[in-house]
């Protein structure tokens, strides 16, 4: 069906990917994802009938399957990956970078690494990278390993309650499933910013924002003191925390 699409390789006793690999199948982004991130079987695409009738949010961007292909092999080999990415502050650079794993931040896909550029740990939006290249056999410095990586491996405990402005907190307890009027979650850190954006947490230490969106607040904006995608989150519109000597963190200034 498709000649050339593997290679044996003598030495590892296993099939490559050949160098004029082109896939056969058409599969959607959502069921590579799925496949990726949930374990879901593998074979060729077929219709699967629904069991009931069904309606999800769809998303308005899709990563590039043969870029998340690209991603994957590096994060799966455990190799550098050279790319050209573009963004908004610096536009299109060159970069090496060292991907571990993928992040779904509910509106689009990320990958972290570490960025041989910058030195640091970062996000990148799988849709701004273009022209990936697998630097299979490069060697990674232990400073590169996710395990390094000190957002990727603090665990942060947060509390959310119902916001105070709710007239029927009972309502969001329900929805939430929440103990106790508490939902306990624990995320990595650098996660946590897109998490509490995803579902309009007001994160400012008096729940001082308003609007219907806003169901859920931070019972303790301190949890997200060093957070580096905080700024994501309801507190960076309120303000800074800066350390008074006499009361311990709080926040102030506008941001």
């Amino acid at each position: 069906m498709a000649p050339g699409n593997i290679d044996y390789d003598p030495k590892g006793k296993s099939y490559v990917l050949g160098p004029d690999f082109r896939p056969v199948f058409d599969f959607p982004p959502e069921r590579v994802l799925s496949w990726l991130t949930q374990g879901f079987g593998d074979g060729e695409p077929m219709r699967l009938k629904a069991w009931v009738a069904s309606e999800s949010p769809s998303r308005l961007t899709h990563p590039d399957l043969d870029v998340l292909a690209s991603v994957t092999r590096a994060i799966h080999q455990e190799c550098p990956l050279g790319i050209e990415y573009h963004s908004i502050s610096s536009g299109r650079t060159e970069r090496e970078i060292v991907p571990f794993a993928l992040i779904d931040n509910g509106l689009r896909w990320h990958v972290r690494a570490f960025d041989r550029k910058s030195q640091e740990f970062r996000d990148f939006v799988i849709t701004r990278i273009k022209r990936p290249v697998v630097l299979k056999g490069q060697p990674v410095a232990p400073h590169e390993m996710s395990d390094q990586d000190i957002q990727w491996t603090r665990i942060v405990e947060l509390e959310l309650v119902p916001h105070p402005d709710q007239p029927r907190p009972e309502i969001t307890e329900m929805d939430y499933s929440m103990q106790g009027g508490v939902l306990r979650m624990k995320l990595r850190a650098a996660t946590a910013g897109y998490i509490l954006r995803k579902w309009s947490v007001d994160c400012s230490p008096d729940h001082s924002l308003r609007g219907h969106e806003y169901r859920l607040w931070l019972k303790d904006h301190l949890a997200i003191y060093g957070v580096r995608n905080a700024v994501l989150a309801g507190a960076a519109r309120v303000g800074r925390l800066v350390l008074n000597r006499k009361t311990g963190w709080e926040l102030a200034g506008g941001v």
